[in-house]
């Protein structure tokens, strides 16, 4: 099958890249190494559920001057899953902290998470990582299970259920079904150029079932609707940047703006048209707003 060529494939081949290995809690967590591996500030970056490290690559490649480090979230992507903790939020959040520790990023230390990622961050820094700066793009701001989609929601949790307890090959069969897959794809973006939906539901068939087992699946699913940022936002001190979208389906942005308040120190930079998907539709806007967060001075 031929892969749909990125269109942002030329800005990423002139970033430095380097792939690596590191054991945190019993399992391989394998990462990518963007950029000078010398430059005074490091971002780690956390994806989203179902995703792995190339769905923030667009974003990463509108970046210069920073070193990034993206790894695959247990049990997605080329990481093993956990062998020490269950893959609910408390898991995710130990091993981003873990894997922060082993790698131990020098001088200014950013941490990004896209979505899923952002509950993930944000429960790790409320535990007690201590990041200098604090990215959350299309965080998830409100109980998945409450408001107006909260029926889709039970819809897709009984649907998890189903992949997980069903014969294995059925299971996988229905995890993995690439209309499910495509009509999920279809549901979050907003994008009228046709080339650039093409690529976006290229990247979703080829990335949105590399996960290792229906277990890990499934948990990871019930971590992501039963947890949202809220939760911990006002025991995150660190200064904190929201990128939120108009037209996202996950969270409206009424919710972001509730969202904002309960930060110590959190600002809110809103993208149009453009729904869950910043990352793959609007990379540019977010690194923009992201540089221009890192090049503000702190408040005292």
């Amino acid at each position: 099958m031929m892969t749909v060529p990125s269109p942002y494939a030329d800005l990423l081949a002139r970033i430095p890249l380097h792939e690596h290995a590191v054991t945190v809690l019993g399992s391989t967590t394998r990462y990518w190494e963007y950029g000078d591996s010398a430059a005074p500030t490091t971002i780690v970056m956390v994806h989203g559920f179902r995703g792995d490290h190339h769905g923030l690559e667009p974003v990463v490649a509108q970046l210069s001057g920073v070193r990034i480090l993206s790894p695959d979230l247990p049990g997605f992507g080329g990481s093993e899953p956990l062998r020490q903790a269950a893959h609910d939020i408390d898991g995710y959040a130990r091993w981003l902290s873990e894997f922060v520790r082993q790698v131990a990023p020098s001088g200014r230390f950013v941490l990004l998470g896209h979505s899923f990622g952002s509950i993930v961050v944000s429960a790790a820094v409320a535990g007690g990582l201590h990041p200098d700066d604090v990215v959350l793009v299309n965080p998830i701001a409100a109980p998945a299970l409450s408001g107006p989609r909260g029926i889709l929601t039970r819809l897709a949790v009984f649907y998890y259920w189903a992949g997980a307890t069903l014969p294995e090959r059925l299971g996988f069969a229905l995890l993995r079904n690439r209309l499910i897959v495509r009509v999920t794809s279809l549901a979050m973006v907003k994008t009228s150029d046709p080339a650039l939906r093409r690529w976006i539901h290229d990247q979703h068939d080829t990335y949105f079932s590399a996960f290792s087992d229906r277990r890990v699946v499934l948990e990871a699913f019930q971590a992501s609707v039963s947890n949202d940022v809220s939760e911990f936002a006002a025991a995150i001190t660190p200064r904190t940047l929201l990128i939120a979208a108009d037209r996202d389906d996950i969270t409206p942005i009424s919710a972001q703006y509730t969202l904002q308040k309960l930060f110590p120190d959190a600002s809110l930079q809103v993208i149009e048209n453009v729904g869950h998907l910043i990352h793959y539709e609007m990379p540019a806007a977010a690194a923009r707003h992201l540089q221009n967060f890192l090049a503000e001075e702190k408040t005292p």
